[in-house]
């Protein structure tokens, strides 16, 4: 047998070097995976914790805002509030005034113009008979308070058949000082018969509802009845 075909027949391992090799590359393989997987998740922690912080930071700063806007509308209503308390003192001083005024009024007017002192002398005497005539004057001018009154009537009629153009005329007919008619409707009552209804003012110290009552039922041929249906102080 020769040399080579010894060498051939031989179990040597020649490719030892390369599994060697392969079989590092395996392990460090396996053993890298563990390491990236702990980086990963060291990464993800961090990220959570930014989240975090980042929705405290939001939360926080919706607050300030909040805490802002108060403080603007606080700020608003204490300058509304100086404006009216800087107006305010020239009221009281207009009020014053006036009331100080109205006192002097009424101190003159009610200076007793009818006392007797003998020290006074004739121009005294003038000029408290001018304050007594222009006194007497001022309370003439002012007018009197007339009291009026308003008053809605029911005026009904016999029947279906009383002409109520005649009623209506009958009834403004009546005449008095102080007694102003106004407008006046027909009123369906029931069974084809309808009422008048009339509005007048008068003046209260000089007619009254009795006389207006007593006054239209004097037309007896067309008047049944009268009746107030609203009566108001003008």
């Amino acid at each position: 047998m020769s040399g080579l075909q010894c060498l051939g027949e031989d179990n040597i391992w020649f490719e030892k070097p390369r599994y060697d090799e392969a079989e590092r590359r395996f392990y460090e393989g396996a053993n890298g995976p563990s390491t990236h997987s702990h980086h990963q998740s060291s990464s993800a922690s961090g990220d959570q914790e930014l989240v975090s912080r980042m929705k405290s930071l939001e939360l926080e700063n919706q607050g300030l805002h909040k805490v802002v806007e108060d403080l603007r509308a606080a700020l608003f209503k204490l300058e509304n509030r100086v404006q009216v308390l800087e107006r305010s003192p020239a009221v009281p001083c207009v009020k014053a005034v006036t009331v100080q005024s109205v006192r002097v009024e009424e101190e003159n007017d009610d200076i007793d113009l009818f006392g007797s002192d003998e020290e006074e002398d004739e121009e005294a005497e003038r000029m408290k008979e001018e304050r007594i005539a222009a006194y007497a004057a001022k309370k003439s001018k002012k007018p009197a308070l007339i009291a009026k009154s308003s008053i809605l009537l029911d005026v009904k009629p016999w029947d279906d058949e009383t002409d109520m153009s005649k009623l209506e005329e009958c009834v403004r007919s009546v005449v008095a000082d102080g007694l102003l008619w106004g407008q006046s409707k027909l009123v369906p009552v029931g069974y084809g018969i309808k009422k008048l209804q009339i509005g007048c003012v008068v003046e209260d110290d000089k007619v009254g509802t009795d006389l207006l009552e007593e006054e239209i039922t004097k037309f007896e041929d067309y008047v049944q009845s009268v009746d107030v249906a609203a009566f108001n102080k003008i």
